[in-house]
């Protein structure tokens, strides 16, 4: 490796480390952070507490149902961090489980919006009125 080379690859790896580093650091925060009062799972805590018991139990049973794609969203998670830490980058590879990585949020995501959606169709005007207080209780006030 000439001497012009040497400069270049330390600055690749240096770049990969903070990449791995800005990359976990975003994950860790995001996973202590508190959901914010404008989700419909979080305005769920308005109902009344067997309205809030059923939904309650209903995500507990959409979690369930979730088992494997959880499972799938930690091993992609996992094969990304293990990408980023590989001597050469196979940014294809990344890529690919990082997409899949999103793709099982997304999927997280809609399912248990399904089942919040499914028990507001059940429920009375009422407790749909709940509902959509607390989704925009604390939005915040932009144009």
């Amino acid at each position: 490796m000439s001497s012009s080379r040497i400069p270049l690859a330390i600055s690749i790896v240096l770049n990969v480390f903070l990449l791995g580093a800005l990359i976990g650091g975003t994950a860790w925060l995001e996973l202590r952070k508190p959901r914010l009062p404008d989700t419909l799972q979080a305005a769920s805590r308005q109902l009344p507490e067997p309205e809030r018991d059923t939904l309650h139990q209903a995500l507990r049973d959409a979690w369930r149902d979730l088992h494997q794609t959880v499972v799938e969203r930690r091993q992609a998670r996992r094969e990304a961090a293990n990408l980023l830490q590989q001597p050469k980058l196979d940014t294809v590879a990344l890529l690919a489980a990082l997409d899949r990585a999103r793709a099982a949020d997304v999927a997280i995501r809609t399912k248990l919006e399904q089942r919040i959606v499914q028990f507001a169709a059940e429920s009375s005007p009422q407790i749909r009125e709940l509902l959509a207080e607390g989704l925009v209780r604390n939005l915040p006030n932009r144009h």
